[in-house]
């Protein structure tokens, strides 16, 4: 039943994110978390880190994560995703908004411990993403 559980923390975790509420990451994310794969360099550590990037992200891209799989065993919850919004604000770079549309699928492996993540390992589509804000252009594009 622990896996349930765990994979239940992690939708929470995403829906949370969905809704604005960063805050909700005080009771799902250890105060210690460690992000293996940050998104942008320069974050402070553990949960204020985390917080700082998904204010970044919900400020600039506003949108949603579909969760297309979710396979739990033991302490770690791995989740193949698609995150997805409008590009409306200014990210890290500097990258002034562009009204691009944006789409990035992801696998995120979480570690749970006491019932909080405290860790996190994620596989973006980063190129894919640059392409979509125009930041890269592959040849014969």
């Amino acid at each position: 039943m622990e896996t349930d559980d765990n994979k239940a923390l992690i939708r929470r975790f995403y829906e949370e994110i969905d809704a604005g509420n960063i805050d909700a990451m005080d009771e799902l994310v250890a105060e210690d978390y460690l992000d293996h794969n940050p998104p942008f360099p320069g974050m402070p550590a553990g949960r204020e880190g985390l917080k700082a990037a998904f204010r970044i992200f919900w400020k600039a891209t506003p949108g949603r994560h579909e969760i297309e799989d979710q396979v739990a065993e033991g302490d770690r919850v791995v989740t193949r995703l698609t995150a997805s919004g409008t590009h409306e604000g200014e990210l890290p770079g500097p990258l002034p908004a562009s009204g691009a549309t944006l789409s990035e699928t992801a696998v995120a492996v979480h570690r749970i411990e006491h019932g909080r993540i405290v860790e996190h390992w994620s596989n973006r589509d980063d190129l894919g993403l640059m392409q979509q804000l125009g930041v890269i252009q592959l040849p014969g594009d």
